[in-house]
Order: structure tokens, then sequence, then C-alpha cells
């Protein structure tokens, strides 16, 4: 049985909530949602179990959009703007530290991993999961580890540091495999499905989220050694502690309350909608 992290102690408890903006003036990422009495919610359509569309609803939806939620609700309280207005934009890998950046997108919940480079352009929130880098291959493929990879198409997802890792690992370790980049996760698992690619190199907790939605799971199996940890965190933009406080503040209290078992487990421990 495979084993996702959460981050519960490890992260979220080890700090108190910082102070929330009540008295002070509103600045920043605040004082825009205050003015226009609207926030936009970055999310993927294709992040599952993190952050997808479902056929049904033709919503957003996952696990890393239900904490975005519950941060749009402490905004609410703390602004007094019981009918604050959701708009949600859609971000890919590439797309994402931009939008956040240039005020197009004023949270990103998704499945973006926290790393020195990119906490030079945003901030980040207290981290929500723990993923490690492993590839999903087809049961009878005979691919257990990388060193099986030698002279096969290995397909990861465009724009992401398991992109980087993968080229750099490929040159480093002299494993000669073929390196494909697709333009998002469920396009690379399409390409390993249609075997254009013998595996596909991804943090764990998408991969299993991709191998659900195959017809038959148990064809396909998450091998090879951990490679690229990485921590999830929620994306705001940089020089704004205010909102940032907010942000933390919110998923602080879902440790705290242990709200956040219940919504791990909509998610990663029974059935999930699937994917439009």
């Amino acid at each position: 049985m495979h084993k996702i992290t959460l981050l519960g102690c490890t992260l979220g408890l080890l700090f108190s909530a910082m102070s929330q903006a009540n008295e002070a003036p509103l600045q920043g990422t605040l004082a825009k949602i205050a003015n226009s009495a609207s926030i936009t919610l970055g999310y993927r359509d294709a992040s599952v179990p993190f952050s997808y569309v479902g056929d049904n609803s033709g919503k957003p939806m996952g696990y890393s959009v239900e904490l975005a939620s519950k941060v749009v609700e402490r905004i609410q309280q703390q602004l007094h703007l019981p009918n604050l207005k959701v708009k949600y934009n859609l971000v890919t890998s590439q797309t994402r530290i931009p939008l956040v950046q240039n005020g197009t997108v004023d949270l990103e919940c998704g499945s973006t991993g926290v790393t020195a480079e990119r906490q030079k352009q945003v901030a980040f929130s207290y981290g929500f999961i723990y993923v490690k880098g492993q590839l999903l291959t087809a049961k009878d493929s005979g691919i257990k580890s990388f060193a099986d990879l030698r002279g096969k198409n290995v397909v990861t997802t465009a724009g992401t540091t398991n992109e980087r890792f993968l080229k750099s690992y490929n040159v480093e370790h002299k494993i000669d495999m073929f390196v494909i980049s697709a333009k998002d996760h469920g396009e690379a698992f399409q390409m390993l499905q249609s075997g254009r690619a013998a595996a596909f190199y991804m943090d764990d907790a998408l991969l299993y989220g991709e191998r659900a939605k195959a017809r038959d799971p148990h064809n396909w199996v998450v091998v090879g050694e951990e490679q690229s940890r990485e921590i999830y965190s929620c994306m705001v933009r940089k020089d704004d502690p205010q909102f940032l406080a907010l942000v933390n503040g919110a998923l602080a209290d879902l440790y705290r309350s242990g709200e956040i078992n219940g919504i791990y487990q909509r998610w990663f421990q029974q059935p999930i909608p699937p994917r439009a």
C-alpha cells in the first residue's frame, strides 16, 4: 500500500497561527480583495487528487482546492465579506508563478513544491503534504528502478522540478533514457498508456492519482528509488506578510482542530470524482 505523508505535526503544529489582519489597516492582497469584494484562486485541471476539474460539476475540486476554500472562509470572516465572490483562473506548471506575481491570481493551492528558486519569486504558506519523485509504469514492463530506463522513453511534465531533476539525473548517471515533456500530468499518463513512453516520472501522490483514473489501475505500478523530495504549499505574492499570516492561520487551525483528517480521508482514502 502506498504511503503519502500528511504534514500535520511536522509543520502545521510546529507553528502557532500568526496574528491576523484585525486592527491593522489592510494592505496588499487583502486590500485588493476588500476593494473588489472578490478573490481569484489559481487551479490546475489535471493534478488529481489535489486540483482538477470534475466531470460532473465542471468545477475545480481536490484536496488543495478544499484547503483554498478554507482560506476563503477565513477571509470572509476577517473582512466581514459573507458575499465574497470567488473567481477561478486556470494555471499550468509554466504559468502558475507568473500569474501569482502579476496579480492575476491571489492564491494558488495546487501541487506546487517549495524550492529555494521559487522562494525568490513568490511566498509559500505552511506545507500541507510531503511527496517523493517515483516512476509509474506497466506492471509487466520489467521496470523496477531507474537503472532499467536505459534507452527507454520516459515522460514527465513540462515546467516542473521533476522535469529538471530527470534531465539532470539522466546526464549525471549516464542512463541514456529519452526524456519526453508532456504539457500536463494527464497527457503524460496518456503517453504512458499508449506505449509512447515506458515510464512516467512525477511526484508519487500525483502518480497514484493518475493510476486511479485508469480503466484497470492494477495494471500500473509505482516503482523506483524515491527521488526529488518536496513539500507542497500554497503560493501568494512576496512581501505580503498580512495575507500570508491569514493563509497560515487558516491552515494551522485545520490541523489544530483535526478537521484536516476528514479532508485528507475524502481525497486520499476513498473513491473520488473522476476528472472531466
